[in-house]
């Protein structure tokens, strides 16, 4: 599987084409999957542009999603630095979520095991009929994962991140070695300068990865990437 990953936390500056509002992420959506993307992680802004995990914003973002892109899984982020790292804030508005019509509510959402309450976020999650990634970054948290219960688990997302290319693959490695199987997909990508590198190991290795304007600004050839659709264009390159 390729997933689009369509803007992460980054801001309208960074580039051009980055979606932020409903009609943008779904334009940008929709041109991503002709492109080959097999689904799709998107992080809803509120009116302010700033991420937001209001069930209203949640709603406006993935029903927008899902009318240009009709049957394709959708999901989003908790991150923890969406409520500013406030962990009881972020769990009543997550609670919220339950109000969700089935349009407007993403199939999964992604956990990170580095923040505080990840495996009660999760268990949240399930509750009220949403997949749940368990976000692993670091070796600590594959083996959090691997010694604990993780209730809704759909897919874990071993991530990369702030790590050197060079030390990408072994780093990729010592992760996936602690994590074990976990009995579920296992989807491996990296960020910024990792990205590409990392990719180009989950295809080895036959892993589900994922491309996109909050992993990268750049292709595989270091050039500045037109949009989302761009980047998976390459990426189905590489992955061949």
């Amino acid at each position: 599987m390729l997933k689009v990953c369509l803007n992460g936390s980054r801001t309208a500056s960074e580039h051009p084409h980055l979606p932020t509002t409903p009609g943008q992420l779904a334009q940008a959506a929709k041109a991503a999957v002709a492109a080959g993307a097999d689904a799709i992680h998107l992080h809803p802004r509120g009116a302010d542009g700033a991420e937001s995990l209001l069930a209203v914003d949640i709603a406006a973002a993935v029903s927008a999603v899902r009318q240009t892109c009709p049957g394709v899984p959708v999901g989003v982020s908790t991150g923890l630095w969406i409520t500013a790292r406030d962990v009881e804030a972020r769990a009543e508005l997550v609670r919220g979520w339950v109000v969700l019509r089935p349009a407007e509510r993403p199939d999964f959402a992604s956990v990170n095991l580095s923040e505080p309450s990840a495996p009660e976020l999760a268990g949240m999650l399930h509750d009220i009929g949403i997949g749940v990634e368990a976000g692993v970054w670091t070796m600590r948290d594959a083996r959090q994962l691997a010694s604990g219960s993780f209730p809704g688990l759909l897919r874990v997302l071993v991530e990369i991140v702030g790590v050197r290319p060079e030390s990408a693959i072994g780093e990729a490695d010592g992760i996936l070695k602690e994590l074990g199987d976990p009995g579920v997909p296992v989807l491996l990508h990296g960020e910024q300068t990792a990205c590409w590198p990392v990719l180009r190991h989950a295809a080895e290795l036959g892993l589900d990865t994922r491309i996109g304007l909050e992993d990268t600004l750049t292709g595989p050839d270091g050039e500045p990437a037109a949009d989302n659709a761009a980047l998976v264009r390459a990426a189905k390159q590489v992955l061949g």
